[in-house]
């Protein structure tokens, strides 16, 4: 395993001095730290909460990889304040009728009762990794983990900006086929309900929207890329989300349909570079040539999600070396399945990632270099 010496070294040692690059100009007397300018850690398939025993031999028994399951994260608010995790992942379903997801096919396998989570009758968007066959979760409902954020939120309201990614998926054929619930399409009015309930939760004083980067006269791209992110001590206390699908697609094109800069949004796309939507990207691997790009896509003013490890091969080949590789890189939101000492202990490792010294957020080794210190931005 990595030490926490090896990896302040390891990122100090990839870090890329900037030269040349119009960064707006830092006052540390008033806080001119800028939202891409910081690192943190986020936590992968944040809600994620592994099976009965029982149900695991069915996994395996389906799926030979189904170990790679087999892991569970602690609740939101206790990510957010005893893990310094400041970025989480959710995995939404479409529900519009409520119950759909209600009764496993992997329980009903298992002769187990359906659950009995008031949540899962409820219409609206549920949360959780695979429909059927991964579905344990520490929230059920998209709405009840947004809560869980906010009363974590108002509690700690000078928190640097927490930053939730949404990857929106479907039911998998095969499970369809095999008796599992089918979901409906993300539609256009799938989608406006993600705003709804977004909103029905947070207010426009606790939200950062593409609104709210956007400048008069200029794309949100040409926002990000040529005036910058807010300042974090104007964001604090905020909630920030993203899509994790992108690129040219159904789900991007619906929502951004009519409003290319994603006017009245509540959530950030991925879309490409040099499209009107484009200021979050993801380079999930950051190994070899992907170092350079990322590199190069923080420099220039995107906001880049990639991750530190996979979950159970990381430990089980026991290649530690990603999450240097990941925090040199300079990407702002750093996610793993293995936030604090301890989780990777039933696999007989030790492994951890997190930003040296343990802290909730620091400066960024790319985008900032000597002109930040870690210690203003914690509060």
């Amino acid at each position: 395993m990595l030490s926490r010496r090896s990896l302040v070294a390891g990122a100090v040692s990839m870090a890329v001095a900037l030269t040349g690059v119009a960064w707006p100009t830092l006052d540390r007397a008033s806080g001119g730290v800028r939202l891409n300018q910081t690192q943190f850690i986020g936590a992968h398939n944040a809600y994620h909460r592994e099976l009965s025993d029982t149900e695991k031999k069915l996994q395996l028994s389906q799926d030979p990889n189904a170990g790679n399951l087999w892991y569970s994260h602690a609740s939101l608010p206790d990510q957010l304040g005893a893990q310094n995790i400041r970025a989480l992942e959710l995995d939404l379903f479409p529900d519009p009728a409520g119950g759909l997801y209600a009764n496993p096919l992997l329980r009903r396998l298992a002769g187990l009762p359906p659950l009995n989570d008031p949540e899962l009758a409820k219409p609206g968007i549920k949360v959780m990794h695979i429909a059927d066959f991964d579905y344990n979760t520490t929230c059920r409902s998209f709405v009840s983990c947004l809560r869980q954020v906010k009363t974590w939120s108002d509690a700690n309201p000078r928190h640097t900006p927490i930053v939730i990614q949404l990857e929106l998926k479907q039911s998998d054929p095969r499970i369809v086929a095999a008796g599992g619930a089918q979901s409906p399409p993300w539609d256009a009015n799938q989608l406006n309900g993600i705003d709804t309930e977004i909103r029905s939760v947070f207010g426009p004083d606790d939200l950062l929207t593409p609104d709210d980067v956007r400048r008069p006269g200029l794309t949100l791209e040409q926002s990000v890329l040529t005036k910058g992110w807010p300042k974090v001590n104007d964001v604090r206390g905020k909630v920030m989300f993203f899509f994790d699908n992108g690129g040219p697609g159904a789900i991007r094109d619906a929502y951004r349909a009519d409003r290319p800069n994603l006017e009245g949004r509540a959530a950030f796309t991925r879309g490409p570079e040099g499209e009107p939507d484009a200021a979050v990207t993801m380079v999930n691997d950051p190994r070899g040539a992907n170092t350079a790009e990322i590199q190069r896509l923080v420099r220039k003013g995107y906001l880049v999600r990639t991750r530190s490890d996979e979950p159970m091969s990381t430990i089980l080949t026991r290649d530690f070396s990603r999450v240097g590789i990941a925090l040199g890189s300079g990407a702002q939101v750093i996610t793993t399945d293995f936030p604090v000492v301890g989780m990777a202990a039933r696999y007989d490792s030790d492994f951890v990632a997190h930003l040296p010294g343990g802290v909730a957020v620091r400066c960024n080794p790319v985008a900032v270099a000597d002109r930040c210190r870690d210690t203003a931005l914690q509060r």
